[in-house]
């Protein structure tokens, strides 16, 4: 047992049984990661929706570099 081990206790038995039931850190940073990525893709749909609505109505102005329709 080292100094560290001998002044603050066991970590290991600690986490046992005073944190016992409660979410660790690394699993409510893991759930955090999965929600924002859940949340970013209706952001990236919006974006895109918009993108081919500007594609559009480029296509249906027209221009000198777009093909006229005959």
């Amino acid at each position: 047992m080292g100094f560290l081990d001998r002044l603050i206790g066991n970590d290991q038995q600690r986490a046992a049984t005073q944190y016992a039931g409660r979410e660790s850190a690394t699993d409510r940073t893991a759930r955090q990661r999965r929600a924002g990525h859940r949340r970013s893709v209706p952001k990236a749909a919006r974006q895109g929706q918009a993108w081919e609505d500007r594609d559009r109505a480029q296509d249906r102005k027209g221009g000198w570099y777009r093909p006229g329709t005959s």
